[in-house]
């Protein structure tokens, strides 16, 4: 692999990484008939602590996606009835999101599938490559949380503007 073509490896493996998440949620929505956010949605409100619900914020916070993506993700999942959104009983004005009996029990029926799912789809790794692909994943999502290039992007408009002569 060239070293110098245009972002080098950084911009190659940000392009596998987009290619990637396009390639998983085109295969779950092909193979379980579901959306990614939909899978993440269940997975996240199926654990252990939240049969109660959770805050919309928290929920968007937790699966890092945006307002919107999620309010029509749930309005669907409304529509079918796998979650409700529930006054909060410690604060009236805020709702929370629950998973419903029928969302859970869809949701048992896909653990299955979605062992499968997971087996096939990580076949060609050891369980070291997935231990240390697991770990890396981790400290890619801290770093990019982290990035902030408003400054840099300021500074460089406020050069360029300065450096520019007055019409």
């Amino acid at each position: 692999m060239i070293v110098n073509e245009s972002g080098g490896i950084p911009n190659r493996l940000f392009f596998r990484l987009f290619q990637t998440g396009n390639i998983l949620q085109r295969q779950i929505q092909n193979e379980m008939g579901i959306s990614a956010v939909q899978w993440a949605v269940l997975g996240a409100l199926s654990r252990e602590g939240f049969e109660d619900g959770t805050s919309f914020n928290q929920l968007k916070e937790y699966l890092y996606v945006s307002r919107q993506n999620l309010d029509g993700v749930l309005k669907r999942m409304e529509r079918d009835g796998h979650v409700i959104r529930i006054q909060d009983p410690q604060d009236r004005r805020a709702r929370l999101v629950v998973l419903t009996e029928s969302g859970r029990a869809f949701w048992n029926r896909l653990q299955d599938t979605i062992a499968e799912f997971y087996r096939q789809s990580l076949d060609g790794m050891s369980f070291d490559d997935s231990v240390s692909f697991l770990h890396l994943l981790k400290k890619l999502q801290k770093d990019l949380v982290n990035v902030s290039l408003n400054s840099d992007l300021n500074s460089v408009a406020q050069t360029e503007a300065a450096s520019k002569p007055e019409e």
